[in-house]
């Protein structure tokens, strides 16, 4: 491990077109690191170019496009996956750059992980009661009434359990002590994310996205699985089915991806108010001063 970074871990989180992909390369070619994905979307391995996943793999990469998007893929599979790769890396002696954009991914790391009990297909099928939600604020203590998808995991924990989300969460397991990691987050101004993403949608098309769908719709996915929600996938099935435009294909794919990028802003600034914030456009002063901040760390 380079005597200049006292650290195992390195965290790089970054919204969606922000460049973290070409920086980690940068950085772990720098300081003699390997690679750890911490992106939802980038560990199936039918999905490369809308994932938006590293093309050329230079250095050591980890966790990508490794399982199937027919196969449940969540935070705690990734967790057990990624604890033990980081352990693996640092024991060669080399430093852990951890990079993506799912903030929940991150917070396992630097929060731990608890093991909530699995909840049987019967109670994920239960549909929230909003008035229940409403007169029972203490079991979703936490949780943005805005954020259907986390209010509903947390109802049918309760339903199965009838303990309290929180209550399984409180008991989290660290891996990793604070003392050994750093934590990054890029965050472009706004005018330049909304520049990039619309520009690499562009790239993602000359790529072969369309090409990419086609084989995704023959795998015949469950429709609850994660992988169906990659933005640009439903897009595009409904372009393969003649009921849009390629036109509308581009301008619904720029609204939510726009849309994703402004709630990881968001988790950044709730959730990471002890991270080191980088805010450069320019590469070159960004790369210089995040690895002059790695020195010092």
């Amino acid at each position: 491990m380079p005597k200049n970074i006292k650290k195992k871990i390195i965290l790089l989180f970054g919204p969606t077109a922000s460049g973290k992909s070409r920086l980690a390369d940068d950085i772990a070619s720098e300081i003699n690191a390997e690679i750890v994905n911490a992106d939802s979307m980038q560990v199936y391995k039918e999905i490369k170019i809308l994932s938006a996943r590293p093309l050329k793999k230079n250095k050591k990469h980890h966790l990508y496009g490794f399982t199937s998007v027919k196969k449940i893929f969540s935070t705690g599979s990734w967790y057990k996956i990624a604890s033990k790769k980081i352990k693996q890396i640092n024991k060669k002696g080399k430093i852990a750059l951890v990079v993506g954009g799912t903030g929940l991914y991150f917070k396992t790391l630097t929060d731990g992980f608890s093991e909530i009990p699995n909840v049987p297909k019967r109670y994920k099928n239960i549909k929230i009661n909003r008035n229940f939600i409403l007169k029972n604020p203490k079991i979703f203590k936490g949780i943005s009434l805005n954020d259907n998808q986390r209010l509903q995991r947390a109802y049918s924990v309760y339903k199965h359990t009838k303990k309290p989300l929180w209550y399984w969460q409180k008991s989290n397991k660290k891996e990793f002590e604070k003392s050994e990691i750093t934590k990054i987050f890029l965050s472009p101004p706004k005018p330049e994310t909304l520049k990039r993403i619309n520009t690499r949608f562009e790239l993602m098309l000359q790529q072969g996205a369309i090409k990419e769908v086609q084989k995704f719709i023959k795998k015949k996915v469950n429709s609850s699985h994660s992988s169906n929600f990659i933005i640009g996938i439903n897009e595009i099935t409904q372009f393969l089915r003649k009921k849009i435009s390629l036109e509308e294909v581009k301008e619904r794919v720029f609204i939510r991806t726009r849309q994703y990028a402004k709630r990881q802003h968001t988790w950044q600034r709730g959730q990471m108010k002890d991270w080191k914030g980088f805010y450069d456009t320019n590469y070159l002063d960004l790369r210089k001063k995040i690895l002059t901040y790695l020195s010092k760390t």
